[in-house]
């Protein structure tokens, strides 16, 4: 990886994040030409860039002169892969789109920490890859987790065996509540309207019926639905296996005035999990992560596949765009 950029990878246990970081350099940062530059040496290392995301499940890229949604959404579209757009998704955050392809990431309160999570891996329908863009850095805090669920995977089965063997083979369910108007206050916040991008109820419960969800309505107009159920592990193309799901997100993180993290995650059976192996899962999970540091104009790209992410609390302000790639 010349010309534009140069490509380091951290020195084995020198603390630094373990995937590739590609840094722009003076030629890089020039107005107008240097960033049109970039973009065709994307075209051009697409092959390159993808065959490391595949080894190392992300890529950081840094001191490159992005700016503005706008040059995001540039960036993402030289690599010429789907796009995922976030109105189409079941996904439950409370997200404001900045151009078609482009979106705010989850608006949940800056006290509010995001749990580990494969992203919208609690519904039938998922990105292969994401992307984010630090538009303006925390004050404070403000990092995001990334961990390696394969690598969390080969813990579990030392760890919890018969766990892992009873995901494996029953699947999980999720339950949530959606709520009838937007509640930016909550991690789990988007209506059931946006969700379901109706706002008649016939139509969102056919909706619902054709993704063979359980629903029922409750009597202030929320929704409380139940997926079907979806994998907790998933094959991974160099014949290793994923821990693939939003467990631990659901466990840890689904509070609110609606919704009980420790019961909106069951196997597929719809038998509660032990606590003892959700809050293990949760350990082992943290004990492989690492926390990402955003400086002003990063952009990271992930494997949805194989890498789960999350977000810490921050002081001050803070903006993250994000955007979801479809699967090729």
């Amino acid at each position: 990886m010349t010309d534009l950029w140069s490509y380091e990878m951290p020195s084995e246990g020198d603390g630094a994040l373990s995937f590739p970081c590609l840094r722009g350099n003076a030629e890089a940062n020039v107005p107008g030409k240097g960033f049109d530059a970039v973009l065709g040496r994307v075209r051009k290392q697409r092959g390159d860039l993808s065959g490391l995301l595949a080894e190392h499940g992300a890529l950081l890229f840094r001191d490159l002169p992005l700016q503005s949604a706008e040059d995001f959404d540039a960036f993402i579209a030289a690599f010429g892969w789907p796009n995922f757009r976030y109105a189409d998704s079941l996904s439950n955050a409370v997200r404001t789109n900045r151009t078609d392809r482009v979106f705010t990431a989850n608006e949940a309160p800056r006290s509010v920490e995001i749990f580990l999570h494969h992203e919208m891996a609690q519904t039938p329908t998922y990105p292969s890859k994401l992307f984010f863009f630090c538009e303006l850095a925390p004050d404070t805090g403000g990092e995001t987790p990334v961990c390696r669920s394969d690598k969390l995977l080969e813990r579990m089965r030392e760890e919890q065996p018969m766990f892992v063997k009873r995901c494996e083979e029953e699947g999980l369910r999720y339950t949530n509540v959606m709520p009838a108007a937007a509640d930016s206050a909550s991690g789990q916040g988007r209506s059931w309207t946006d969700t379901l991008g109706t706002s008649n109820r016939g139509e969102a419960e056919q909706k619902l019926d054709q993704l063979a969800y359980a629903w029922s309505w409750l009597a202030n107009g929320d929704l409380k639905v139940t997926t079907p159920v979806l994998p907790a592990l998933r094959d991974l193309p160099d014949g290793s296996q994923a821990f693939f799901n939003q467990l631990i997100a659901a466990y840890q993180g689904w509070n609110d005035n609606r919704n009980k993290g420790e019961k909106s995650v069951t196997f597929g059976t719809g038998e509660a999990i032990d606590a003892r192996d959700l809050a293990l899962t949760s350990q082992l999970a943290e004990e492989v992560t690492e926390d990402l540091a955003w400086q002003q104009g990063d952009v990271v790209l992930l494997d949805n596949f194989m890498m789960m992410h999350g977000r810490r609390p921050f002081g001050g302000k803070r903006s993250i765009l994000a955007s979801l790639i479809g699967n090729d």
